[in-house]
């Protein structure tokens, strides 16, 4: 057996030997979670109030979740490459998935990651349609791969990391007038019903019947992003049904494997069909749809169903916007327990945000927003946890603001 020994901390350890993602790492050490909680190395409990940003739907560990983990470790974890046998923990999340989506998306691409999900739907629409052009909405945001950030218009991250690939244009969301840029060329428009790291902007009914219409007309393809909203998070089980539009291809990661990592795309039979042959195996991932993230999965789906956890969130969201009132907040957006409270500039957000953390709150703000406060937590969030969050939230507001005033 080997042994390694240092004298070093697990924070100087992390700054040694873990990449990092910023010269400003919060630094907090977590050692156990629970429910809407997390607790550091010296047992102080903070209430996560973004589910580990948008993973921890049912919760921090949830028994559930950890039992069909656990069982499926002891069964088998990974046997070949995903699509070549048949394992059960991929048949069972995908019928099930199946059930609770209209009937043209019935077939379902599992992969790893929410910007793995983007690539494949990306790879499938140029395939499907044979076209190469795409359209997406600026201030989004798809992943962190080459694809996906082609997909963002975003100048912070081209200036670094670019070219991104070519012939996509790029659409105000919300905006009518712009579905113009939808031509007979374009493979697939790739949108977020409600726009996360914009801020949580929410797509007006008439916008969304207009694209599916273009869509439509122009044989495009309409690729919906529901990493963020997807799984209960908006109050329903999936965005799009606030709209009654549905979508040729639906992206999904995040919520849905309760804390496992786990994404999928998912489209019909016949659109997906194309991965298949001319060539075969025109898409492939290793690890994805792995047996224990699958088991997960299942089980996340079940808890959120059996619990009746998604009938309670419009309520919770509502209590919520009922108790976050202060002069300083301009604004509340978003639809269930995908809100955005809005501030008068950055420095006020990340006061608040800074001193919150200090009281054992853990929030953020947005990639393309950075003077909005992010609240989703995980939907299990109780009406007494929210109540006690929103006063140390209002507590905070009114100090930081009495003094910046």
């Amino acid at each position: 057996m080997h042994y390694f020994y240092t004298m070093l901390t697990q924070r100087q350890l992390f700054l040694k030997h873990n990449a990092q993602t910023s010269d400003s790492p919060l630094l907090l050490e977590f050692v156990r979670a629970k429910g809407v909680n997390i607790y550091d190395t010296e047992g102080k409990e903070y209430m996560d109030l973004i589910a580990g940003i948008g993973v921890s739907n049912v919760g921090h560990c949830h028994p559930n979740v950890v039992a069909a983990v656990q069982k499926q470790t002891e069964t088998y974890m990974h046997l070949m490459v995903y699509g070549e046998f048949v394992q059960s923990p991929q048949v069972n999340f995908a019928t099930a998935l199946a059930s609770v989506l209209p009937t043209s998306l019935n077939s379902t691409y599992f992969v790893n990651s929410g910007a793995e999900a983007v690539e494949g739907a990306m790879k499938l629409a140029k395939r499907y349609t044979g076209r190469k052009g795409f359209v997406a909405c600026k201030n989004a945001y798809h992943g962190s791969t080459q694809g996906a950030e082609s997909l963002m218009d975003s100048d912070y991250y081209s200036k670094g990391y670019g070219p991104f690939l070519p012939h996509v244009n790029f659409i105000n969301h919300n905006n009518i007038d712009d579905l113009a840029k939808i031509t007979t060329e374009t493979a697939a428009v790739f949108i977020e019903p409600i726009q996360g790291e914009a801020g949580i902007r929410v797509a007006h009914q008439s916008y969304m019947e207009a694209l599916r219409a273009k869509c439509n007309e122009t044989g495009t393809l309409l690729v919906f992003d529901e990493i963020q909203s997807g799984f209960g998070r908006t109050g329903k089980m999936f965005a799009f049904e606030h709209y009654n539009v549905v979508p040729d291809v639906l992206l999904l990661a995040k919520g849905i494997g309760g804390g496992m990592p786990i994404g999928a795309f998912i489209s019909s039979v016949e659109i997906m069909s194309v991965l298949s042959y001319n060539p075969i195996l025109g898409h492939m991932t290793t690890f994805g749809g792995h047996p224990v993230c699958c088991a997960a999965g299942l089980a996340t789906l079940n808890t959120l169903l059996d619990e009746k956890i998604v009938a309670q969130v419009e309520t919770k969201g509502q209590l919520f916007k009922q108790l976050l009132q202060h002069p300083s907040i301009t604004e509340i957006r978003g639809k269930g327990l995908m809100l955005a409270i809005g501030f008068d500039s950055f420095e006020t957000n990340k006061a608040i945000i800074d001193a919150c953390l200090q009281d054992g709150i853990i929030t953020d703000w947005f990639l393309h927003c950075s003077d909005a406060m992010r609240i989703a937590p995980p939907l299990t969030i109780t009406a007494e946890e929210i109540k006690k969050a929103c006063a140390i939230i209002l507590k905070n507001i009114e100090a930081i603001t009495k003094t910046v005033n």
